[in-house]
């Protein structure tokens, strides 16, 4: 199954999905437009999500309420701010560690915090059983396992199964490598 195909489970909520539905609540009561209760059961919800369709029912009312004279504005400021974030990552990206394929076996590579993992990554972000790396007869394919911080190829997030290649750059939570043939 590819990132693009119906997957039968949903992608969980990363952190990252959290802190962006809150930062839209936070500007919602800052422009009040949400009451301080309204803001405290809305951040509740949002804290014990588990799923984006219940992030949607409790931003709905708020993502389209913007005047539409100053949209652009928030758009431009938006993207100024968020240029020193993408330069670091891009430093960063080029500094990555390398991870090796290896060569192909019988079983897949597993990969995350459980002793028994034979890829086993200590950051706190990185699940127990986080993800496999299988190689198929086409080349390698990464499988997220259902991590509560995802699995990310080339900054997008893997939902099931993508095929990946030396080059490509990996995350696994917040533990990112590049990948290098063997």
């Amino acid at each position: 199954m590819t990132s693009l195909e119906f997957s039968a489970y949903p992608p969980r909520l990363s952190d990252g999905d959290r802190e962006r539905a809150l930062e839209v609540l936070r500007e919602s009561a800052a422009d009040g437009r949400v009451s301080q209760d309204t803001f405290l059961r809305r951040m509740e919800v949002i804290l014990h999500a588990q799923r984006h369709d219940e992030l949607d029912l409790v931003l709905g009312d708020l993502h389209h309420r913007r005047s539409g004279g100053t949209h652009w504005l928030y758009r431009m400021v938006g993207r100024a701010s968020a240029f020193p974030v993408l330069l670091r990552r891009a430093w960063q990206r080029e500094r990555l560690p390398e991870l090796m394929l290896p060569g192909p076996g019988p079983y897949p590579l597993s990969i995350g915090r459980a002793p028994g993992s034979m890829l086993r990554l200590t950051h706190h972000t990185v699940s127990r059983a986080h993800a496999q790396l299988r190689h198929t007869g086409a080349g390698w394919s990464l499988r997220d396992l259902g991590s509560s911080n995802g699995t990310w190829v080339n900054g997008r997030r893997v939902t099931g199964s993508v095929a990946v290649r030396p080059g490509d750059h990996v995350q696994f939570g917040q533990a990112g490598f590049r990948l290098t043939a063997p």
